[in-house]
């Protein structure tokens, strides 16, 4: 280890700052912001670090000599006169002061890292000067991975601490009570809107052995496929997760995000068959948050389209189990994007319908009119078995059969492939697609041939039919 890493409490502690210009700058903020009281040697001074330093502060214009290390804690030299920044390194050392040359850290007795602030939490990373980028790399995805409102869980948790230890005697049941807390979606909810009253009166709550004492059900949309588009606050839910149960539709690569102790639970659907009945489905949501476990309910694309979300959060609600819902991006929008399909253009199409092909049985008919319209994109949900049908319909309602259509299967996967021909060529296609599958009807489909950017074959019409022949 070629760096002990420490944190140092800087408010009100003095600390000596040798540089005027951009890179003094820089570190000026970064103290400041830390409670120090600087003094700043240098010739002259950037215009706005002088009016960072308040009458707390001392400016001394001059150059540098080792008496101005007296009674100082820390010593930085960020100039851009190398001769300067020796000298102050050799007098820090020769001083017993823990010095940093900015850029040097040959000539640094400790080093600044990358900060992620979410005061009073804070992560620090460094490279020990060895690969900034890459530091600078790992710090985006930190500050990506870490919610906004752990700064308020922090504090929330330093303000109920003592309270907490009072009410509950043993390590054990403090413990439990933290992880229940820190892994709260209501809290985070509640901390990230800022309803500080709310979030204390949900604390009040958990100390009243009369609160209900269950788990908790997160409904997420895990996306189209590619793990990349799963959201921050999906990935934040399924690395908390005690129990997770998922579809069919859900990507071995997102999966492959879960907590790794997590219980896994294949509840899959597919056209054809139901491996689990939604009730069953239902009754297992129920019984593992019964036992005071964060259940993961992982759907495919997002939960609330074209899915039963809704089916199973009235099934929670019913039981008085708590829970919230995390979107996800849908296949119309994921899906039609990586085939290079837009949904809508100002030349072919002002407005887009989602519609599902797979409905209730004795279900009412589809207002066919309405979805014949010219100047729209059709997206068609678990239409591969109905295609017949829904391409007679179509057209005895009025849509052209030389209307574009695409047919994306698998999209956003390394797998995906692209069907494209015309509304009555439909039928033929569909043949020869796998589920899932999303079925794009009207003029944008034809764009997949200009603006496919992601891969994936792009067969056409008479390119299909010579195929299948």
């Amino acid at each position: 280890m070629d760096y002990l890493p420490l944190f140092a409490r800087l408010k009100n502690r003095t600390v000596l700052l040798v540089g005027g210009g951009d890179i003094a700058l820089r570190k000026a903020r970064l103290l400041l912001d830390a409670g120090a009281v600087l003094t700043v040697i240098a010739p002259s001074l950037h215009e706005e670090l002088t009016e960072l330093l308040s009458e707390q502060h001392t400016y001394i214009p001059s150059r540098f000599n080792p008496a101005h290390l007296n009674n100082q804690m820390l010593v930085i030299a960020a100039t851009d006169d190398e001769d300067v920044n020796a000298e102050v390194a050799a007098a820090a050392d020769a001083a017993n002061i823990w010095v940093n040359v900015v850029d040097d850290p040959d000539r640094s007795s400790f080093i600044f890292p990358s900060i992620i602030d979410r005061s009073p939490i804070m992560v620090a990373v460094s490279s020990g000067g060895k690969a900034p980028v890459l530091v600078r790399m790992l710090r985006e995805r930190l500050e990506a991975l870490l919610p906004k409102h752990l700064g308020a869980l922090g504090n929330l948790s330093g303000e109920w601490r003592s309270r907490i230890k009072q009410k509950l005697g043993d390590i054990t049941s403090r413990r439990r009570f933290w992880e229940k807390a820190f892994a709260s979606p209501q809290l985070a909810t509640l901390l990230e809107t800022e309803q500080q009253p709310a979030a204390e009166q949900w604390m009040e709550q958990q100390l009243n052995a009369e609160s209900y004492a269950g788990g908790e059900i997160v409904l997420v949309g895990a996306g189209p496929g590619d793990a990349g588009l799963l959201t921050l606050k999906g990935l934040q839910q399924i690395q908390q997760a005690e129990v997770v149960l998922y579809d069919q539709l859900v990507s071995k690569e997102v999966l492959n995000l879960v907590r790794r102790d997590a219980e896994r639970i294949s509840v899959g659907k597919k056209a054809g068959h139901h491996s689990v009945p939604q009730h069953e489905i239902n009754e297992l949501l129920l019984t593992h948050a019964r036992a005071g476990k964060r259940v993961v309910r992982l759907k495919g694309g997002d939960p609330f389209m074209f899915g039963r979300g809704a089916e199973e959060l009235e099934a929670a609600r019913a039981e008085g189990i708590p829970f919230t819902v995390v979107p996800g991006v849908t296949a119309a929008a994921g899906a039609t994007a990586y085939a290079g399909i837009p949904l809508t253009h100002r030349n072919f199409a002002q407005s887009a319908v989602f519609i599902t092909g797979h409905c209730k049985q004795d279900g009412e008919e589809p207002d066919w009119a309405s979805l014949a319209a010219s100047n729209q994109t059709l997206v068609i949900y678990m239409g591969l078995i109905g295609s017949p049908t829904i391409t007679q319909r179509l057209i005895a309602h009025g849509r052209r059969p030389e209307t574009p259509v695409a047919l994306i299967e698998r999209g956003t996967t390394p797998e995906q492939r692209v069907l494209r021909g015309t509304l009555q060529e439909l039928p033929e296609l569909a043949k020869d697609a796998h589920s899932p599958s999303l079925i794009v009807i009207g003029e944008v489909a034809a764009l997949a041939d200009t603006l496919s950017w992601f891969g994936g074959d792009i067969a056409t019409g008479k390119e299909h039919l010579i195929n299948l022949a």
